[in-house]
């Protein structure tokens, strides 16, 4: 099978708002999204690394929850070269940009999606802020939404 988009949605759906890509990886099998391949990387993402390399799309999008010092909720694009800088919380057994990092060459485009969660912690519940969000990030994909059209986030400038 070829795929000119991925989508990867990362996360534990056992640790709260951490299981947002999950979520939206759930939302995407329930009512499918045209053009675009989905794979739930749950907290172990790099499983999927082969299968993207042997797919070798024009864009990887990847969804995960992503502490930004924003709302619950609220949705961001993440420059992948910020990420290692911003000391992102992570879950996961590899951090994100590890993972980004091994797949710039076989990839044509990557984005990172970050929802900003609100409560991380073993078997608490996902909030409603961000189940609405990854409800949102579904109907934007499934309306063919452009992932450069989600509002970048903007770097804290720290003074020296």
């Amino acid at each position: 099978m070829t795929a000119n988009k991925v989508l990867l949605c990362v996360g534990n759906s056992m640790m709260g708002d951490d299981g947002v890509g999950p979520l939206l990886a759930e939302l995407c099998n329930q009512s499918p999204v045209e053009s675009w391949l989905v794979l739930d990387g749950g907290s172990a993402p790099e499983t999927e690394t082969i299968r993207i390399r042997e797919l070798q799309p024009s864009q990887l999008v990847i969804v995960d929850a992503t502490e930004m010092g924003l709302n619950p909720g609220e949705i961001r694009r993440v420059d992948p070269d910020l990420i290692g800088e911003m000391m992102m919380m992570s879950t996961h057994s590899m951090p994100l940009n590890f993972l980004i990092d091994d797949l710039k060459d076989a990839v044509g485009e990557i984005v990172l999606v970050g929802v900003q969660p609100d409560i991380v912690g073993f078997c608490y519940p996902m909030t409603e802020a961000v189940k609405q969000a990854a409800e949102t990030l579904h109907q934007r994909f499934q309306q063919g939404k452009r992932v450069d059209e989600f509002e970048l986030l903007q770097p804290v400038e720290f003074p020296e």
